[in-house]
């Protein structure tokens, strides 16, 4: 039977660091719940899970199930903070008593618990979104995966709940954009592979346009190479504008667009049309797929930066999250409608044309071998 699971990825929340500020919050507030029982009442929803180390969760897990004494026993026994230390030792080994009285010291002001437990509130959501934040990378850039882009999307559902989730913990206020400038995308991928099915759509499309009509979920800024998002668009202008579409129009047309150089030159542009294969929707589907992980690991990135950053507050995070996942949701509806749709009937393959005698020239510039060339080798 095969498995189907997600697989795991390689961060959990432990290996996210604290904010150096955090764990004075948190000693803070334990101590304001040592000195003063009755007070986690009132610092709001939290849970022993949101502190960032095992004694401080067991600790709060005491204070927060353990019924208080008397007030008037309080004053005058040690009877809270023993019972609260009996009741985490079992649960964080090696608590000594005298650490609750260091937290007891360190608490400037017991009313300020409130305040303390939003800052434990604010470090957790950062860390939990830099904990989902990189699945996602991992997920866009792990070529080892049978099925990235189906992971990847996963991983960003699971990052876009948690949003909701903090959204409504931490509600938006005006001026919510994070300060920390995103960090540029990352490369392109533009090895061989790449280059070979980004010209093969370009030469099965010049095959066969009536593709295109079909294949309006697949856009020039998908290329890997700019120069075939350009050509690409050549192409989808002929097709809109209902002119015939061949390897001499598309040439036309990438000059009209000053694509021609001396880089590439008309003889490039006409070896790399000739060589179709295949279909142009599953070239398509390649290309679309190898942006959509772009687009994701750029979102991670973006988010990423953006916990790294311990200025940044919730309100901010939330923000600048969900605009990094904007292209991403964008290009997703994209990528389902081209992988929910039926193929495009084609008639057969016509036979190659036949080779031509380009104008004479002096000098000819230094070119890639074109698809054409690395299959006759």
């Amino acid at each position: 039977m095969a498995n189907n699971r997600l697989p795991e990825p390689d961060f959990t929340l432990g290996d996210i660091p604290t904010s150096p500020a955090v764990h004075y919050a948190e000693q803070a507030l334990l101590g304001a719940l040592l000195l003063d029982p009755h007070r986690v009442k009132a610092i709001g929803p939290l849970d022993p899970s949101q502190f960032s180390s095992a004694r401080h969760r067991a600790l709060y897990a005491a204070l927060a199930s353990l019924t208080p004494p008397a007030p008037s026993l309080h004053a005058k026994e040690p009877v809270w903070i023993n019972a609260v230390h009996a009741h985490a030792l079992p649960h964080a080994r090696g608590l000594a008593l005298s650490y609750l009285h260091t937290l007891a010291a360190a608490c400037p002001q017991p009313a300020n618990a409130p305040s303390y437990a939003r800052m434990v509130r604010a470090d957790h959501a950062r860390r939990t979104l830099q904990a989902h934040a990189e699945p996602l990378i991992q997920a866009a850039t792990d070529t080892a995966l049978p099925d990235p882009a189906a992971v990847t999307l996963t991983r960003a559902d699971s990052l876009a709940s948690l949003l909701d989730r903090l959204a409504a913990a931490f509600p938006s206020h005006p001026g919510s954009l994070p300060r920390t400038p995103p960090p540029p995308p990352p490369a392109r991928d533009t090895g061989p592979d790449v280059t070979s099915e980004e010209q093969l759509l370009l030469s099965t499309a010049a095959a066969y346009p009536t593709a295109l009509a079909s294949m309006r979920w697949l856009r020039p800024e998908d290329f890997a190479i700019p120069l075939h998002g350009a050509l690409y668009r050549c192409l989808t202008s002929l097709t809109a504008r209902g002119d015939p579409v061949d390897e001499v129009t598309v040439l036309w047309e990438a000059q009209q667009h000053g694509l021609l150089t001396q880089a590439f030159t008309a003889q490039d542009a006409l070896d790399m049309l000739a060589a179709s294969a295949g279909a142009p929707e599953h070239w398509g589907e390649q290309i679309l797929r190898r942006s959509l992980l772009h687009h994701a690991h750029t979102a991670g990135l973006h988010i990423q930066a953006f916990t790294h950053d311990l200025s940044n507050s919730p309100h901010q995070l939330i923000t600048g999250s969900r605009r990094a996942l904007a292209d991403l949701t964008a290009l997703r509806a994209r990528w389902h409608h081209a992988t929910d749709q039926p193929p495009t009937e084609r008639p057969r393959p016509r036979p190659a044309p036949a080779s031509r005698a380009g104008p004479p020239t002096t000098t000819r510039a230094t070119r890639a071998p074109s698809v054409s060339a690395r299959s006759s080798r």
